[in-house]
């Protein structure tokens, strides 16, 4: 199937300001793990994932900048953007890289290593390299990207992480040029290791705000030497590096950002490497979940007019089971079955997978053993975390992609892997997950030491594809070959909202088919230094048509969409053209 797309517009549409996206509309009825909704008969899982690297004219190979010193910084890896920068309607990929170090030797400070790579998607799987002609090629100690328009000219821009001072990367019809410094969001003046961002209207005032959070205070003069042998240096854990703030810049309505005090009183130092925003609370304002690495998780509760106040403790997000913190890296949040909030964090080796469940009274509540998540995500150390529907069966799958952060783990545990595999955790009606990864392909569970991955339709066949980053690899395109095994039908859902805000960032999306409700938010946050396509793919498995389609907006109005047609991409404006 190849991509047809159709658009929709609030003029053809009815307006149903009563109605409500997102809001829980009763129990789902559980069944039995791994067994379809309308049959007692086993689900095959049919996502089989191909590498499509070489095909695909990808040849991005991340450096980590080590030269044999085994600096902190040097294991963290670089994220992966999708997104399109030219408004073609394709995929575009962003891949961050990190430079060599200054005080390396001359052969390697002098390379041209390091370089971040744009590559322009044509579509149907296949990429060129434009970075060169469009100015992406930046050399920076980079950690992350994510990609939204924050002046509103219809360009897509990225903001990139740095260990130092971070990029606003501002797209002008193809062409990229760093204006952080002029704009107010490079760190100035107190520049320092920054990983997760998010664009998101976080004032409610209709333009793009930035969350930026912070690592910790490191330098390669602060170094720490940690071993465990007791002779041979290894990659030290941030648990001996105090923690830094996380930042907030609001936008004033012209592309111009100030530094905004992000918390009532002293800010909160955290250890941030997964970032995500979602209306929680259902008061129309975004809060914002972060992922600590040895710290206590943070839930900053928007309290309007761009103020927030750090609740993690008291949301039950801090901390795991036992009361303790774990090494949280990536990060996601999903409406399982339209119904249940989940938060899902993927953390250390020996630490599994955590799954926190809104519950009726705000709290959330570990449900991570129930769910099937302990024992396929406690040994391996996760970095990327992303729910998807890959086998377009309409119920959200989890995808945790591994890899350790020592070269040498294997000779001070025999039973741990530098490289890993990654995870498949098919979701089912009853919220059980169940491990499908050997289902799904070699190509996918190759052992890898992978940290981001992010998900998007790349070559317009319907299912979603894969990014999977490496530290110090290469990047891997993994095509998804779901729709050539076994079609499923499947919808595409792209926005187009108004003003300073043309993404719609913060709109959520409720698709209702065969009595099935599937809830999906638009944003950029989630995953680890990582940001998936923003066109929401909802699996309807056999249902052939779309019952209800309805979307809130970001300024709280709400729209019903007639769907005529399935099995496309369709464009829904959030006003008439």
């Amino acid at each position: 199937m190849r991509r047809r797309v159709l658009t929709l517009v609030c003029g053809l549409a009815a307006c149903s300001p009563g109605a409500e996206v997102g809001d829980t509309a009763g129990a789902v009825e559980p069944v039995d793990p791994g067994r379809s909704r309308n049959t007692s008969a086993p689900v095959s899982f049919y996502a089989v994932f191909e590498d499509t690297t070489a095909a695909s004219g990808i040849a991005f190979v991340h450096t980590t900048g080590g030269f044999g010193e085994k600096r902190l910084p040097e294991t963290m890896g670089g994220g992966a953007t999708l997104f399109d920068y030219d408004g073609d309607a394709r995929l575009d990929l962003f891949l961050v890289n990190f430079a060599p170090w200054p005080d390396a030797p001359d052969s390697a400070g002098a390379s041209e290593a390091g370089s971040s790579v744009l590559y322009r998607g044509a579509g149907d799987g296949t990429f060129t390299d434009v970075s060169r002609a469009t100015g992406a090629d930046v050399r920076v100690h980079g950690m992350g990207a994510v990609a939204g328009d924050y002046d509103g000219d219809g360009d897509q821009d990225l903001f990139v992480t740095t260990l130092a001072a971070d990029l606003l990367l501002d797209n002008d019809e193809g062409r990229f040029r760093d204006r952080a410094a002029q704009a107010g969001v490079s760190g100035a003046p107190d520049p320092g290791w920054s990983t997760a961002a998010l664009w998101f209207d976080a004032d409610a005032d209709g333009d793009l705000d930035l969350f930026v959070g912070g690592y910790v205070e490191w330098s390669p003069e602060t170094e720490i030497f940690t071993t465990i042998d007791g002779v041979n240096k290894v990659f030290t854990t941030p648990d001996h590096y105090p923690g830094r703030p996380s930042r907030l810049y609001t936008n004033d309505g012209s592309g111009q950002f100030e530094r905004a005090p992000f918390e009532e009183g002293e800010p909160s130092l955290g250890k941030v490497l997964g970032a995500i925003d979602d209306d929680l609370d259902g008061d129309g304002l975004p809060e914002v979940v972060a992922a600590n690495d040895t710290r206590p998780n943070f839930l900053f509760h928007n309290l309007g007019g761009g103020r927030f106040e750090e609740t993690g403790l008291q949301a039950g997000l801090a901390y795991d089971e036992n009361g303790r913190a774990r090494a949280g890296m990536g990060i996601d949040v999903a409406r399982l079955g339209g119904e249940r909030t989940v938060v899902a964090i993927g953390n250390f080796s020996g630490e599994p997978l955590s799954l926190y469940e809104r519950r009726a009274s705000g709290r959330f509540a570990p449900v991570a053993a129930e769910s099937g998540l302990r024992q396929p995500t406690f040994d391996p150390l996760a970095f990327g975390v992303r729910f998807a529907d890959v086998d377009l069966d309409g119920w959200l799958d989890l995808l945790v992609v591994n890899g350790h952060i020592e070269p040498e783990i294997a000779r001070f545990d025999p039973g741990a892997s530098h490289a890993q595999s990654a995870l498949v955790l098919r979701g089912t009606e009853s919220g059980v997950f169940v491990d499908v990864s050997a289902a799904a392909g070699e190509a996918l569970v190759q052992p890898r030491v992978a940290r981001g991955v992010a998900h998007g339709d790349v070559d317009g066949d319907g299912d979603v594809d894969l990014i999977i980053t490496q530290n110090g690899g290469p990047a891997v395109l993994l095509s998804n070959r779901l729709q050539e095994r076994h079609p499923q039908h499947f919808l595409r859902v792209a926005l187009r909202g108004q003003g300073h805000n043309p993404d719609a960032l913060g709109a959520v999306v409720e698709l209702r088919s065969e009595g099935r409700r599937q809830v999906r938010r638009v944003g950029t946050g989630g995953s680890y230094l990582s940001q998936g396509e923003l066109v929401q793919t909802f699996g309807l498995g056999a249902d052939e048509a779309v019952e209800r389609l309805l979307v809130r907006w970001p300024g709280g109005a709400t729209t019903e969409h007639e769907v005529p047609e399935i099995d496309r991409t369709i464009e829904v404006f959030e006003s008439p053209r």
